[in-house]
């Protein structure tokens, strides 16, 4: 299983913890209990998540300009017309994929083109799958202009658990469809707004796979 460079210090600090607290349950208590293997075994499970949480699959895509893909793996929480303040100020159709703590976090261009728009808010942390997450929550906002003139917004929101988004998206540069474009860590959510012409391929509930699910088409 391959894992996302920015898990690594996570998962350093997390095992040197562990370690620390199974040190110590040993000088306060030597004598070992059925009490003392749970808290092992609960240790190894919880480092276990951790661990895996930091997954990072390998997709291989094909770009295609006509198609939007999914930027993440998770559930259809949101579609919806909204209007859209931020860089439009006009209708876009809202297609949102909640991300679980047990899905995979790692995000990904959901099209080609230039990357118009960046920006960075600091936010609170509501819980993911609500609509007010994508106004008020910690998140970054990227505007991708394909080839055919035609502008993608995306976000990645941050949700109560997810407390550090990164991503690497810049101004000015080149976006690949599939290519990585960030992670977010521990629960949250992807959110895309596309032009009102895009036909959705999408809806409520269903699952998607991040490089592989097509939420719209053109």
């Amino acid at each position: 299983m391959k894992l996302h460079k920015e898990g690594y210090p996570v998962i350093i600090v997390v095992l040197l913890l562990l370690l620390v607290i199974i040190v110590l349950i040993n000088i306060l208590f030597p004598k070992q209990t059925p009490v003392h293997y749970l808290l092992y075994l609960a240790g190894l499970i919880f480092y276990f998540f951790v661990v895996r949480f930091f997954r990072n699959p390998i997709r291989d895509v094909t770009p295609q300009n006509n198609l939007i893909l999914s930027g993440a793996d998770g559930k259809v929480v949101v579609i919806e017309e909204v209007e859209v303040k931020e860089y439009f100020n006009d209708k876009r159709k809202q297609v949102s994929v909640y991300m679980s703590p047990l899905d995979v976090h790692v995000n990904w261009f959901p099209v080609s083109g230039k990357i118009k728009y960046y920006k960075y808010n600091h936010g609170s942390y509501f819980i993911a799958s609500k609509p007010k997450s994508s106004e008020q929550n910690e998140r970054t906002t990227v505007v991708v202009e394909t080839e055919d003139n035609k502008e993608i917004m995306f976000r990645q929101i941050a949700g109560t658990v997810a407390r550090r988004i990164v991503c690497y998206a810049k101004e000015g540069k080149e976006a690949t469809q599939g290519k990585e474009l960030g992670i977010i860590k521990f629960g949250s959510r992807f959110d895309l707004f596309l032009p009102p012409d895009a036909k959705v391929e999408v809806e409520i509930g269903q699952k998607t796979i991040g490089c592989e699910t097509v939420i719209a088409r053109f």
